[in-house]
């Protein structure tokens, strides 16, 4: 096989009780998320499967109904700083909201992970959608949806500004002279915008993988701008349509190359639930078991958090309301939902039975090979570029796909059998970052 051949991108969504709301209930099943050790333990079966990328959500809220990692939760870059002394491969991936953040305090501390895990770290990008985040911030609300990605855009070409504010080799530390820091290689970043004004430079010097890596995963206009600009990865949204998979894919690939980008700058992976099985009967019952222990208070509450809308006093049997898909909470979710109920003529409980198991994600059941099938199918048809796997419990299903899938991925030649590299960079097929000129 050449080492050109494009081959699948894996990561996977980590939460310690399951992506599935009622996974932590399955025989065996991890119950937290707010342990070294549990987290600890899906890292290295993400390495042991050569997994580019471990990833951790975050949200600086809790809400009593919520998903049960969500409302117990390690602050991600303590996790991942951590999560850097036991592995050696695997990327770490978390998410850092820019409504509640200062550019200068995102910028070091990306570095910081990225120096400490040898040059595996990701910043994913999110513009918070709980309101109920802003009270604990000093403010009543959070700006509305276009402003967000505005204040949004600003703030990673800050943080990236600060990444560049050192060049390579600054640090001389030469006895001899006496000369420890080459001045001619670091530089104030004077950034003064619409909503920030930086001096810099950074306090630490340049990553091992120059910057590093940039997630995004907002699926409305100014989120796709926004990746298609800056993104390095991203993590999308899709609800097991194929067609809509693919205009979604072309779509933002389209936008990559406005910005003057190459398509494959810019790896997509959609999230997928794959319920493995020795057979499609056994999986399927498998996520029907799952499905069993769903409340529908909870999945009420989840449906209403995805759509934007809250639907408690809506009839579950009747059909999903006509809402807009246009919210002041995160649209990716809202459209992707809406669409498949009004396709597939959904009622409200159907909704929230998909909601509750994925969060509005891609949900698929079958035989190893009937999943890898699935996976080839969008990667060789132009869909995806890879996935974010979201195991419906730890760690039992998560090893169910490095034992039985990933092998039948690397059979096909779609997936690496070894790392290339030391870095995330390398994992994707990206060069490591070199300085933008000012």
């Amino acid at each position: 096989m050449s080492a050109s051949k494009r081959q699948i991108h894996l990561g996977v969504f980590v939460l310690g009780t399951g992506n599935h709301s009622a996974g932590w209930r399955y025989d065996g099943a991890f119950t937290t998320s707010c342990s070294l050790p549990v987290m600890t333990s899906i890292a290295r079966i993400a390495e042991r499967g050569k997994f580019d990328l471990f990833f951790i959500s975050d949200a600086v809220v809790m809400d009593p109904g919520d998903h049960p990692s969500f409302i117990n939760r390690f602050e991600p870059m303590t996790l991942l700083a951590a999560l850097g002394m036991v592995t050696r491969h695997v990327g770490l991936g978390a998410t850092v909201s820019t409504s509640f953040s200062e550019p200068f305090h995102v910028a070091r501390s990306f570095a910081s992970l990225d120096h400490l895990c040898g040059g595996r770290a990701a910043w994913n990008v999110v513009t918070s959608t709980h309101n109920a985040a802003a009270l604990n911030f000093g403010k009543e609300r959070l700006n509305e949806h276009d402003l967000r990605y505005e204040i949004a855009t600003e703030f990673v070409d800050v943080v990236r500004g600060l990444w560049d504010t050192w060049d390579d080799g600054a640090i001389v530390a030469d006895r001899t002279t006496g000369t420890f820091l080459d001045k001619s290689k670091v530089r104030p970043l004077d950034h003064k915008g619409r909503f920030f004004s930086v001096k810099g430079p950074l306090n630490i010097e340049r990553c091992p993988q120059g910057q590093p890596v940039i997630i995004q995963a907002g699926g409305s206009p100014p989120g796709q701008e926004l990746s298609a600009r800056s993104a390095d990865l991203v993590f999308s949204v899709v609800n097991g349509d194929p067609a809509s998979a693919k205009a979604a894919y072309d779509g933002l690939k389209q936008r990559v190359v406005k910005h003057g980008r190459s398509p494959t700058d810019v790896p997509i992976l959609p999230g997928v639930m794959p319920i493995i099985g020795e057979s499609d009967e056994q999986a399927k019952e498998q996520l029907a078991r799952l499905q069993s222990w769903l409340t529908s208070t909870n999945a009420m509450a989840l449906v209403s958090q995805r759509l934007g809308h809250d639907i408690s006093g809506y009839p579950l049997d009747g059909p999903v309301p006509d809402f807009p898909e246009k919210t002041e909470r995160g649209q990716a979710f809202s459209k992707t939902l809406l669409d498949m109920a009004r396709r597939e003529k959904m009622t409200l409980r159907d909704l929230y039975n998909v909601t509750a198991a994925a969060r509005g994600h891609w949900v698929t059941y079958g035989t190893p090979q009937r999943i890898a099938d699935k996976f080839e199918e969008w990667f060789t048809g132009g869909m995806a570029d890879g996935f974010v796997i979201m195991p419906a419990y730890f760690p039992g299903a998560f090893d169910d796909f490095v034992n039985l899938v990933v092998p039948e991925l690397q059979r096909r030649g779609l997936f690496r059998k070894d790392y290339s590299g030391p870095t995330l960079r390398d994992h994707l097929g990206l060069p490591r970052a070199i300085r933008t000129p000012a």
